[in-house]
């Protein structure tokens, strides 16, 4: 459970003295991919959502907006996620009335509300027993680079504003893997409020979408907020708030997937009481948070909308 380091935005002096661990590190990424012998192959699609970066790329959101457009086709669909944080290996059917994000990790609680949702530290295992419960599709949230189940549609999120940081492989910058290796694999990029300049090899589909909060503007506007999340780029979730109108007097950012201690909830529910103002999270955070705590809290949830929603119904009637 990590901050976005502030040094992988710029190719600094820390981040340079890290290269010889990047180098390391891409070495052993590159080699898993080379020998990791033959993915097993199902007999059912396989829709995988992943990034080139570490969190805050927006793959969650990618993943519900398409599990909701094949729920809207009728497509029987299963989510399939590792479960990060979660200390249930599974393979597990997500019930969000009975697990808790301890248990299952925070994202598969928001995915449930969706489809169904099995969560698995072996994806094969995972991708076997969704078949099992009768899904004919699986959307793997994660698992670009986990070679373990051969992909039939693999779409990779990238963060427009943030793009690729300063270009560097972990731990020397944000990069899981060079983009150059990622876009072989890939068959569409989704890029979320596109900013930052990225080139695309020719012929690769190129869909943009934005994110939209799920709260009416007159529930913040010109309140008092006390701003709260633990996420790997906690800021655009603070821009959000703005966004609303909301005045955000006080932000407070966790590591990412942090869960909360009941010492964290009180002395941000005192710091909120203090200050006159609503103590407000994300959907994702919220998750994390006991009932009684909960409902002390605004939740502000976001959805995916992308702009060119013909292109996406192409690539799934494809798959």
């Amino acid at each position: 459970m990590i901050k976005t380091p502030r040094f992988w935005q710029t190719r600094n002096m820390l981040s340079t003295a890290l290269l010889p661990l990047s180098v390391v590190y891409g070495v052993i990424v590159a080699a898993q991919q080379i020998f990791a012998g033959k993915p097993g192959s199902l007999s059912v699609p396989v829709i995988c959502i992943g990034n080139l970066t570490a969190g805050g790329a927006g793959k969650t959101p990618a993943a519900i907006a398409i599990g909701s457009r094949l729920k809207e086709k009728g497509i029987p669909a299963c989510f399939l996620s590792r479960g990060y944080g979660g200390k249930l290996a599974g393979p597990v059917l997500v019930n969000p009335r009975v697990h808790t994000a301890r248990e299952v990790g925070d994202e598969p609680l928001l995915l449930a509300e969706i489809l169904p949702t099995i969560v698995a530290k072996d994806r094969r295992l995972g991708a076997l027993f969704a078949m099992e419960s009768g899904a004919n599709t699986i959307i793997m949230d994660d698992g670009f680079q986990n070679p373990s189940v051969t992909k039939t549609l693999s779409i990779l999120v990238i963060d427009g504003v943030y793009g690729f940081g300063n270009g560097r492989l972990l731990p020397a910058g944000p990069l899981r893997e060079l983009p150059v290796a990622g876009f072989e694999r890939a068959q569409a990029v989704i890029v979320i409020n596109p900013q930052s300049e990225i080139f695309f090899p020719p012929g690769l589909p190129v869909l943009t979408a934005h994110i939209e909060p799920g709260i009416k503007r007159e529930a913040l506007a010109g309140k008092n907020v006390l701003a709260f999340c633990g996420m790997a780029n906690p800021e655009k979730f603070f821009a959000t708030l703005s966004s609303l109108g909301a005045n955000v007097i006080e932000k407070i950012s966790f590591p990412d997937h942090y869960f909360y201690q009941e010492s964290d909830i009180k002395k941000l529910s005192a710091r909120a009481r203090k200050k006159q103002a609503m103590l407000v999270t994300t959907a994702k955070d919220a998750v994390r948070l006991t009932p009684e705590w909960k409902s002390l809290v605004v939740t502000v949830p976001i959805t995916l909308t992308l702009n060119q929603p013909e292109m996406l119904d192409g690539l799934l009637d494809k798959a």
